[in-house]
């Protein structure tokens, strides 16, 4: 027989049994459609992250406080210290140790309740210097950010988020309005560009005052400098390794800390998040796929029960086609087509529904998925494999069978 031969005879050998077929092929359908979501999943979560923490900028370093300890033992994540103060950040802008810093932004940050015309709305208020905007990579929708002079003087400015503009203002016209903190009035003297959300982080809800007007505003006492977080901008994305050292070395000299393990403050760079972030999705499609992996085996494994069936079933038919002069090898030759084909079936309907529901994911799980042109053909190669494969002990227990043995068959 030719391929071309065998080819028809193989898939009218399979559709002859469609439902057979359908069922058999239903554990690979399912693992490929699997393995397309799970690596579409990884690289939409990845995507979505990397363009999260890319907004800061290539270029940031994020420095923040030390961890805590309870009287009672229990430890604090990052963060939970107040070492780090409004000197560390001016002292990070002004060195003329540090070449390689650019910019410095440092954030004192508070949830406060905001009136406005008898609305309230409790938002994030963010107390930071005139540097803040270039720093974290915002804009401004309307007005402007405030000065060096609006700090100096602790004006009672307030730049206010879109989405805080809106719950208190709605679409009335925002810049010139007041907002009441506390005790405090505030002029509004611009709306920031919306950005989205940031995980759990609504970047839009939040009100931005001068550090100053914070300091008097927000808290009072010994941590009136304290701050939450220091923005550092190195000079340029290439001098960020260099500005990650003068920025350490100068806070660990500032505090008086010889030993960089026991620094009393952490510093992050954007780099080092988004590897992080990538490892963990790569670990993640890793284990999913696995689990995707054992799918595609009992799927193998079926391929490979319905194809011993199907010698049993054509037992005389073998033994004919022998007893005519057919080779062994075109007996097996049969019937690994014909267990391709059903892996190929498989591996393609499977692509068809990982790409239809990959469109369809997105809106019930507001998330991205990102379908990989090499994982839907790679999938489908791989469904084709499985079916050779398992269909391998089949074809030659086929190609075994003496032909009086077999014509003798009922």
């Amino acid at each position: 027989m030719t391929w071309t031969e065998t080819l028809r005879t193989g898939w009218s050998a399979v559709t002859s049994h469609a439902m057979r077929s359908i069922l058999t092929v239903l554990g690979i359908l399912i693992g490929i459609a699997a393995v397309i979501l799970t690596v579409g999943l990884g690289l939409g979560t990845q995507k979505d992250v990397s363009a999260q923490i890319s907004q800061l900028g290539s270029d940031l370093l994020i420095v923040r406080p030390g961890s805590s300890t309870s009287t009672e033992g229990v430890r604090g994540g990052f963060g939970s210290r107040t070492t780090l103060t409004t000197a560390d950040a001016e002292a990070l802008d002004s060195s003329v140790n540090a070449p390689d810093i650019g910019k410095v932004a440092a954030e004192k940050t508070s949830s406060a309740s905001l009136e406005a015309n008898d609305t309230n709305w409790t938002t994030s208020v963010v107390g930071t210097s005139t540097d803040w905007l270039d720093v974290r990579g915002r804009t401004l929708a309307s007005g402007e950010f405030f000065t060096a002079d609006d700090e100096a003087s602790r004006a009672a400015v307030v730049v206010l988020g879109p989405s805080t503009a809106e719950e208190l203002f709605g679409s009335t016209r925002v810049v010139g309005q007041t907002v009441t903190v506390g005790d405090t009035d505030l002029r509004v003297v611009g709306v920031l560009e919306a950005e989205g959300a940031s995980g759990e982080s609504d970047l839009d809800d939040l009100a931005v005052i001068p550090m100053s007007t914070a300091a008097d505003t927000l808290v009072g006492g010994q941590d009136r400098n304290a701050v939450s977080t220091i923005y550092v901008q190195a000079a340029s994305a290439s001098q960020l390794n260099a500005a990650y050292q003068e920025a350490q070395a100068l806070l660990l000299n500032l505090h008086g800390i010889t030993d960089a393990g026991s620094a009393d403050f952490t510093i992050n760079s954007q780099d080092a998040l988004v590897s992080t972030a990538t490892a963990v999705y790569k670990t993640l499609t890793v284990l999913l796929t696995g689990i995707a992996a054992l799918s595609l085996l009992v799927g193998g494994i079926g391929v490979m029960n319905i194809m011993l069936v199907s010698v049993t079933e054509r037992t005389r038919e073998i033994g004919l086609r022998k007893a005519l002069g057919a080779p062994p090898w075109a007996i097996r030759r049969q019937f690994l087509v014909e267990a391709g084909v059903l892996g190929l079936a498989g591996g393609v309907l499977g692509a068809v529904l990982g790409i239809v529901a990959a469109q369809v994911l997105p809106g019930l799980l507001d998330t991205s998925v990102v379908v990989s042109g090499a994982a839907v053909a790679g999938s489908v190669v791989v469904a084709m494999g499985i079916g050779l494969v398992f269909g391998v002990y089949p074809a030659t227990r086929a190609a075994r069978l003496a032909p009086i043995d077999a014509l003798r068959a009922e």
